[in-house]
């Protein structure tokens, strides 16, 4: 048994060696060539899941920092409001772990401003809840975000607040509103109120920034309301717990619709992670038959063009098998430079699209690079490599000695 595991690591030996001269005198140009075309296929597989996990990432931040909170609690099947918000926000303020609760009014307005209207969603906030809840009120481009006692101000979005003479392609806009001017509303029970612009956000969220708020105090008096509210907004002490907050929520005896922000997006994330995910299925497929192919062809012309070499060494002895190896050792020492390239260069571009980022409608996307998906691309290019370079080593090897020496 010693004997033969001597033998193996002396056939390894000779392998390495005879890896190590043919790498020396092949073409450096060819080497370097190959060395970055598999850079580039690494960069490729790790590139497109980073961005899909920023993507998912942001759109996670959004919806839990503008939009939702972690969950929101809405009507009862048949209800349009919940009824009891104050001691319904009592009773989950109480839920450990729970570190704020907003209930908001929503309804659909028609928005005048200087012969211009827009349609678009008003919501009716408490102000000091809102801030425990959402991170709206450190958005504020310009002006204040809304006191508790107001009661004749707004704010804006900056896509519904717009910009003077400029359409926002169809997304609700008073082309040019600023704080101080006065913005008429009309509510969906007929009444119509003049309001202040008292400050103008931007959350980059689209669902957000073409909305406008006013205080719950004024809109549920517009609407006639007592202790009501179209949904609760919850905030968690932890984000990715949502699903366990909402089974505690439950057993708390709450009988409101309770959903987590995944839900409450209706599945939108999980369409375009998806769409996201069928794109990157067919990039990594291809980068991998490039990898291949570019694989193939070098250790081939390699092969073909030391053929006589084989022989040679096949005539004084070597195993068929150590020769073979050489190659596929070949092949591992371009694919494992190769991925380091790729490493650096996949850096490279990271760094570069933290500093500027991806604009996507749900906001700014950086890159989410996660070592699970390094892993598998170093994985899968080591794969198809060997079993690329093995083949045609495996072919010429095998050939018999004398028709190998005569080429």
């Amino acid at each position: 048994a010693k004997g033969g595991v001597t033998a193996v690591f002396s056939g390894i030996r000779v392998s390495a060696f005879l890896a190590w001269k043919s790498i020396q005198r092949g073409s450096r140009g060819t080497l370097a060539l190959t060395i970055m075309i598999i850079a580039l296929i690494f960069v490729n597989l790790v590139f497109l899941p980073s961005i899909i996990s920023g993507v998912v990432v942001t759109f996670d931040a959004q919806s839990i920092d503008f939009d939702v909170g972690n969950l929101v609690i809405e009507p009862r099947e048949g209800s349009r409001y919940i009824d009891g918000v104050d001691g319904l926000q009592k009773k989950l303020e109480q839920i450990p772990g729970i570190t704020g609760t907003s209930p908001r009014i929503a309804a659909g307005v028609t928005y005048f401003y200087r012969g211009r209207n827009a349609a678009s969603t008003l919501y009716g906030i408490n102000p000091e809840d809102e801030r425990s809840v959402t991170r709206i009120a450190d958005h504020m481009i310009a002006g204040e975000f809304l006191s508790n006692g107001d009661t004749d101000a707004i704010i804006i979005g900056t896509i519904l607040a717009g910009t003077e003479g400029v359409a926002e392609g169809g997304l609700p806009s008073l082309e040019g509103v600023g704080v101080g001017d006065s913005v008429d509303v009309a509510y969906p029970n007929g009444a119509t109120r003049t309001y202040r612009v008292k400050g103008i956000f931007e959350t980059q969220s689209f669902g957000v920034d073409t909305a406008a708020f006013v205080t719950t105090r004024e809109m549920s008096q517009v609407l006639g309301l007592d202790d009501q509210a179209s949904a609760i907004l919850v905030k968690t002490a932890v984000n990715g717990r949502e699903e366990e907050y909402k089974t505690e929520i439950l057993s708390y005896g709450v009988q409101e619709d309770v959903l987590t922000f995944r839900e409450k997006s209706g599945g939108f994330v999980e369409q375009a992670i998806q769409s996201f995910n069928i794109i990157n299925a067919i990039s990594t497929l291809v980068s991998l038959i490039i990898a291949i192919v570019v694989v193939f062809i070098v250790i081939f012309i390699n092969t073909v063009n030391r053929r006589r070499q084989i022989g040679i060494l096949k005539a004084i002895g070597i195993d068929q098998q150590i020769i073979i190896n050489s190659y596929v050792l070949q092949v591992l020492f371009i694919t494992a430079i190769g991925a380091l390239v790729g490493i650096v260069l996949n850096a490279g571009v990271t760094a570069y699209l933290t500093a500027y980022p991806l604009v996507f409608p749900g906001g700014p996307v950086y890159p989410e690079v996660e070592a699970s998906a390094i892993l598998r691309s170093i994985a899968s290019l080591f794969g198809v490599s060997v079993v690329a370079g093995y083949i045609p080593a495996w072919r010429i090897a095998r050939e018999d000695i004398l028709t190998a020496i005569r080429g």
